[in-house]
């Protein structure tokens, strides 16, 4: 059996007063980096605040999620799953299959995400703009096909003219270039950043790459040189922020405490529709995606879909984002009679296993704590 339906996009509000006395299980597998964050700890908390049910919390540990059968994973009623670097993502979907929760984020889905042809495909057909783009796959085309010059790339009738950016198809490749042509030519080799760089321009390198399968997309310049990276939670919340963009000089911008330098910022109303449609789209209820504004302010493309990603700093983002979660497990979630509690006492089920997770409970002033449990 598939997972149940996740990223679904039906809120339900409640009187102010009430409060349920419903008893939810939200297991949390991600990568430990991402677990133990301050960003995701503050929406934890926000979580369990909620008086929407009675949440019980358990971030699964990442020796677990690594090294143990998933028969063997702490059972939950609804769960927050999402892939970073080293998680095991076939792994968490055997667990879906196998203890069918609720899935906030779609798991299965979060495959889509590592082509980066496929996510402009879903957002052309859910109506959202995206850079014109071509994709080149060159181990299965004819090289000869593909016709080359200082200027532009062509391919089947359709030309893509410099600057154009060169990304790898796989989404978890971060080496993307910008080719120019004249006057400058050469090429700007963006890269995941480091501490002060994100990005360094080589002027010899006027070639595309031939090992591989790329997208070739239109330069489109920023307003103001910034991009803009959205945080939707459901079809009715989004926090926006813009940064210093890395085609700029390679330089990332930081404060005094060491941190990336980003502002919030405004969506536009074409923007928000966009940010409303994206999570239904992809069935990943908390969703980032990165968008370009240009045109004076009145166009945009998206450029990238990343998932679950949260606000770094900004208690409101962390407030916002718990209660929705809140909102939408309490309206989401199956009746206690599938709740994890009665799943582990059937006799068609493991037992409930005894495996170490953390669980994690607001206190009144507002931190999360975490104890060990089995």
């Amino acid at each position: 059996m598939t997972e149940q339906e996740s990223g679904g996009c039906e809120l339900t509000s409640r009187p102010r007063n009430w409060r349920s006395t419903r008893q939810l299980t939200v297991g949390v597998c991600a990568m430990a980096k991402k677990t133990r964050a301050a960003p995701m700890l503050r929406i934890l908390h926000f979580l369990a605040r909620s008086s929407c049910a009675q949440f019980r919390i358990e971030v699964f540990d990442e020796r677990i999620v690594a090294e143990v059968p998933v028969e063997q994973w702490p059972l939950c009623d609804a769960l927050i799953a999402f892939y970073s670097d080293g998680f095991p993502l076939d792994k968490a979907i055997a667990y879906v299959e196998l203890r069918r929760p609720y899935c906030v984020n779609s798991v299965t889905d979060q495959r889509l995400l590592f082509n980066r042809k496929r996510v402009y495909d879903v957002l052309m057909e859910h109506g959202v703009p995206v850079p014109r783009h071509l994709l080149l796959d060159h181990q299965t085309i004819d090289a000869s096909a593909v016709r080359e010059t200082d200027d532009y790339v062509e391919y089947g009738g359709v030309r893509v003219g410099k600057p154009f950016v060169e990304k790898p198809l796989d989404a978890e490749d971060h080496d993307v270039y910008i080719y120019y042509g004249r006057p400058s030519y050469g090429c700007r080799k963006l890269f995941r950043k480091t501490k002060h760089c994100s990005s360094v321009f080589d002027g010899s390198a006027r070639r595309i790459r031939r090992q591989g399968a790329f997208l070739y997309e239109e330069y489109i310049p920023s307003d103001e040189l910034y991009d803009i990276k959205v945080y939707a939670v459901g079809p009715t919340f989004a926090y926006a922020e813009r940064r210093k963009s890395p085609v700029v000089d390679g330089i990332v911008e930081r404060n005094a405490a060491g941190k990336e330098v980003r502002c919030r910022i405004e969506l536009t109303p074409a923007e928000r529709q966009a940010a409303s449609v994206i999570p239904c789209a992809f069935k990943q209820f908390v969703c980032g995606f990165d968008l370009i504004r240009f045109g004076s302010g009145d166009r945009f493309v998206v450029h990238d879909v990343n998932g679950f990603s949260f606000v770094k700093g900004s208690d409101e983002y962390a407030r916002e984002c718990g209660r929705i979660l809140a909102e939408h497990l309490a309206a989401q979630v199956p009746p206690p009679a599938t709740t994890a509690s009665d799943a582990a006492a059937r006799t068609d089920l493991p037992p409930r296993p005894l495996v170490s997770s953390t669980l994690f409970s607001a206190s009144a002033t507002g931190g999360a704590s975490g104890s060990d449990s089995s």
